[in-house]
């Protein structure tokens, strides 16, 4: 969001003071704590399920082999 509140303030959609501008305030106000937060358990969750990929890709050839 922070990318596009500066995007706008160049001049694009209206520039600063457009309704625009604020929407882009707002987005990057509430979104900046949301990825704080949300990263680390991402993060978690990404190799959580990498790794039932993986014991399930295993049970699956050891079952479907009998």
């Amino acid at each position: 969001w922070d990318n596009a509140k500066k995007y706008v303030e160049e001049g694009n959609f209206g520039g600063k003071h457009s309704e625009v501008h604020k929407a882009t305030v707002v987005g990057d106000t509430v979104g900046d704590p949301f990825k704080d937060t949300s990263g680390p358990s991402l993060n978690i969750l990404i190799k959580l399920m990498s790794m039932v990929a993986i014991v399930m890709a295993g049970l699956t050839v050891a079952w479907s082999l009998l």
